[in-house]
């Protein structure tokens, strides 16, 4: 595929659009590390300076989709904490449901996870101020939706609510590191079952971590 010059402002935003949608197509196949900026160039049908008049880099492409995904993210786990959380139930039953909503829920996305996982040591590199800043708003309206959707179920959390929807974010990228092992180590737990206790599932480790901090979050008595 080759594309004339856009002329246009429509036409640049068409052309913008196009780079972030193959972009995501690639995530789709293989892992943030892996997404190069040649072959993102060569499938978009662009010479890579080309490629660079719309985005200054690689990591800025990836940052702009990681706040696409978290923006529908936030859009779906509205509905699916109100049908997983019962509002007449204890603090710390609608805690325990809420991680349990959340656990489901990233696990099932783990192109989300893999881009938080990547946001502070690679994607917030080899970009402008003015990238980081643009980017760093959004992710901050985007915090604000989560801090108010976990306040609507677990009232209770009060002022902490935010600071747990950020460690949530964090601990759902710091879990995708490790998932799914390679296949080195797969075959390292195969051979040596006792390491086994090494071997992360991403849900069941992300409800773990997500209960006991909301749990430890809640105001005693």
């Amino acid at each position: 595929m080759t594309f004339q010059r856009a002329r246009s402002e429509e036409q640049r935003e068409l052309r913008r659009r196009t780079i972030l949608d193959t972009a995501a197509a690639m995530l789709d196949e293989m892992p943030v590390a892996d997404v190069s900026l040649n072959e993102l160039s060569r499938r978009v049908g662009l010479a890579k300076s080309n490629v660079l008049r719309y985005f200054e880099s690689r990591e800025a492409v990836l940052l702009e989709l990681l706040d696409d995904r978290l923006g529908t993210w936030l859009t779906d786990l509205d509905a699916e904490l109100a049908g997983g959380v019962e509002a007449g139930a204890s603090p710390g039953t609608r805690a325990t449901q809420l991680a349990d909503v959340l656990s489901d829920s990233l696990a099932t996305r783990p192109v989300l996870c893999d881009l938080f996982g990547a946001q502070g040591g690679v994607l917030e590199h080899n970009v402008s101020v003015d990238v980081v800043v643009r980017h760093k708003r959004a992710s901050l309206a985007h915090l604000e939706t989560l801090e108010e959707l976990l306040r609507r179920h677990v009232p209770e959390l009060g002022d902490q609510a935010q600071r747990f929807g950020l460690l949530t974010l964090v601990t759902a990228g710091a879990v995708s590191s490790y998932v799914p092992p390679p296949p080195s180590v797969l075959a390292a737990f195969e051979q040596d079952p006792t390491l086994a206790v090494l071997h992360l599932e991403t849900r069941e480790a992300l409800r773990v971590a997500l209960t006991a901090g909301l749990l430890g979050f809640l105001p005693r008595g």
